[in-house]
């Protein structure tokens, strides 16, 4: 777990590893996640766990998008990738870059949106990249000689226009005015239409890149912040009664009722880590809390937030934070902490 900021925006980030064994893992984190990224392996594609991972993103009705990742690796094949998101998963991928090479050649990528190829020259992690325009002779000047390399960049009118045609069936008034003047929508417009069909699973974006070598990792985490949805973007939470029974729901705000669900309990350095997603209210050090699932009460002494393995001790937590809290001793995984004992999450 880490929390972390990017473009003046806070962004807290479960990171679960993808094999069968970690199912329950995947399932417990999506179970509390507003948005999801699928990494998938450039060179296998759609891997069957994958396939486990996805159902399980479909029945919490998570928004998500996929990164392609280790477009540098050998045998990696960006649309193969993308046919078997399409007919593996039963999505409908709405192509946002196109790689700039594959395998040893990869340079980079073409950003559709904003109709630019941001392009590295040095494999360094920190290296930064170039944005040139895009030019019928882009493969050319970037040595790229693969066939089905330069057949992607030779389709790039194609993917734009595909981009623009499903982008904008998420708003009535910009279709209307695309259809009627004919100029193109702006980057702004695009991306706006972008994350209402992500929010509301229209469609799945697809973006790639090269995460150990630092290539695309900057613009995934802008995919991240204009794409995936706030925790206010999201339905209430629905809440039910000791018996299981529906019986009303908690929106993400501040002045709600404080409630949390735990979904996760280690035991380290620090003792036993309780974490927790925030759905409504707040809740500072020192107060008593109940857990609502066995009606016992609780005294929060230490709260942290973390990053990867520190600790960050923290005075609050308010709705949509993922937080510990430090050596709780009534309260197991699934379980609901709330300030009366009114709800389940």
């Amino acid at each position: 777990a880490v929390s972390t900021f990017w473009r003046d925006k806070k962004v807290n980030i479960i990171d679960t590893p993808g094999h069968v064994d970690f199912t329950i893992e995947v399932n417990r984190s999506l179970r509390v996640l507003d948005g999801a990224v699928v990494v998938f392996d450039g060179v296998a594609g759609v891997e069957p766990q994958s396939e486990t991972n996805w159902r399980l993103a479909d029945n919490y009705n998570v928004p998500r998008f996929c990164y392609v990742n280790k477009m540098d690796r050998a045998g990696a094949n960006f649309r193969r990738c993308v046919d078997m998101i399409r007919n593996r998963l039963g999505a409908r991928p709405l192509v946002l870059q196109l790689p700039l090479g594959s395998e040893d050649n990869f340079r980079g990528m073409v950003d559709l949106v904003e109709q630019k190829a941001y392009v590295w020259f040095s494999d360094d992690k920190d290296a930064k990249w170039e944005v040139w325009d895009l030019t019928d002779d882009l493969a050319d000047k970037l040595g790229i000689t693969v066939i089905e390399d330069r057949e992607i960049l030779a389709n790039i009118a194609q993917y734009r226009s595909d981009l623009v045609d499903t982008a904008l069936e998420q708003d009535d008034a910009a279709m209307e005015a695309y259809l009627e003047s004919g100029e193109e929508p702006s980057p702004d417009v695009l991306r706006l239409c972008v994350r209402k069909g992500t929010v509301s699973g229209a469609f799945t974006p697809v973006l790639c890149g090269s995460s150990y070598k630092n290539k695309g990792v900057q613009q995934l985490l802008d995919a991240v912040v204009d794409f995936l949805p706030a925790p206010t973007d999201v339905e209430a939470i629905k809440t039910v009664d000791a018996d299981g029974n529906p019986n009303g729901e908690r929106a993400c705000s501040d002045e709600e009722p404080f409630a949390a669900l735990a979904f996760k309990v280690i035991n380290d350095a620090y003792g036993a880590l309780t974490f927790a997603r925030v759905y409504s209210g707040v809740v500072s050090k020192g107060m008593s809390i109940i857990n609502s699932t066995r009606g016992k009460r609780e005294k929060i002494g230490r709260m942290v937030e973390m990053f990867a393995k520190e600790a960050n001790p923290i005075e609050e937590a308010r709705a949509g934070d993922i937080v510990a809290f430090v050596s709780l001793s009534e309260t197991e995984t699934g379980e609901t902490a709330g300030r009366d004992e009114l709800a389940s999450a």
